[in-house]
């Protein structure tokens, strides 16, 4: 019988390219989620990916006795927790929005895990939990600093729950992975980021105005201390970062973890500018993209990128797609859903 593994927030960007790698690793996979900021065409692009029916089951994981139904139907004994909200602008003119929902959903994860007798958990971080950090790049020892935004801090808090859970009880082992920037798509381009409304993050803004959907892209400061004077990021590649969980969840699988509980960084080791991203989009891809610059925006950081090294040599995990492939994928997913040839 395979290892199953429950994703929650699976629906959703990074959820379903995860799902996708699980399943090519071997694993079975049940998603769960709400579809908030989601919908079907996320789960229906695994199983077309993968030939896999996966089990989907809409559940608010706020919603602790419904999300206990997954607990008892299931028979997963590791979760990956993606489901959260996400927008730091927003969750900086709404706190009260992201403290209730992204703490109080993974508080039930840990309690149900505890009351069901499940056993190993990844919790879905970020680089925000480092704040405006003194030196670069980052390691998983920088100490983190004040987070800049609502939606980073419930980052730092649930990271903490976990680590002090873990190390408390000794019936859970836990990860969490602090990722950068997540971009790009499918190679298959059936599923990629497609985020409701007005994106918020830079990549699917990008494609949006290349394909018209959007009048004109803002890039947010150019005034900074930087090079070019736009913010500086470590862009990932969304499947690089899907197999990063599988590894992550396979190493506790495998009792190979070393601490109840780890911290990993998952990046390229690179900082890229978004005016050098735009400059690379438009390049590879062989398109404009109507820009302006606009005033900076609350919460942002100037400057992170990645150290990876315990990572790398850790999980035995590495960045492999580069920067080009990825925004070519991040385009032709956009031009699939529009029906752009």
């Amino acid at each position: 019988m395979k290892e199953m593994v429950l994703v929650s927030g699976g629906a959703g960007y990074i959820g379903s390219h995860t799902a996708v790698e699980l399943i090519n690793a071997g694993y079975d996979v049940v998603v769960a989620d709400n579809l908030s900021n989601a919908d079907m065409s996320g789960v229906e692009g695994v199983r077309k990916i993968t030939g896999v029916d996966v089990p989907f089951v809409e559940v608010d994981c706020c919603d602790k006795e419904a999300f206990r139904k997954v607990f008892k139907q299931y028979n997963f004994n590791s979760v990956i927790h993606f489901a959260a909200y996400k927008a730091v602008g927003e969750s900086v003119s709404d706190p009260m929005k992201y403290y209730r929902n992204n703490l109080t959903s993974f508080l039930n994860v840990l309690e149900l895990m505890r009351e069901e007798g499940r056993e190993n958990v990844v919790f879905s971080s970020s680089a925000t939990v480092y704040g405006e950090a003194d030196e670069l790049p980052v390691t998983e020892l920088t100490p983190r600093k004040p987070a800049t935004s609502s939606y980073g801090n419930t980052k730092q808090i649930c990271e903490d729950i976990l680590r002090d859970v873990a190390t408390a009880y000794g019936d859970l082992k836990g990860i969490s992975l602090r990722y950068f920037n997540p971009i790009g798509a499918h190679p298959s381009a059936l599923i990629g980021e497609l985020p409701r409304g007005v994106p918020q993050n830079l990549v699917p803004f990008v494609t949006q105005t290349a394909a018209g959907i959007r009048e004109c892209l803002s890039v947010f400061g150019d005034d900074y201390p930087t090079p070019d004077g736009s913010c500086l990021r470590d862009y990932i590649d969304v499947v690089d970062l899907a197999k990063a969980h599988v590894v992550a969840i396979t190493r506790m699988v495998e009792g190979k973890n070393k601490q109840p509980y780890e911290v990993f960084n998952v990046g390229t080791g690179n900082g890229v500018s978004v005016k050098e991203l735009l400059s690379s989009f438009e390049r590879v891809n062989g398109v404009k993209v109507n820009h302006k610059i606009a005033p900076r925006r609350p919460g942002d950081v100037v400057a992170i990128w990645a150290d990876t090294t315990l990572a790398n040599e850790e999980l035995g995990w590495r960045a492999e797609r580069t920067l080009d492939e990825t925004l070519k994928s991040a385009w032709e997913w956009e031009k699939n859903v529009r029906g752009i040839k």
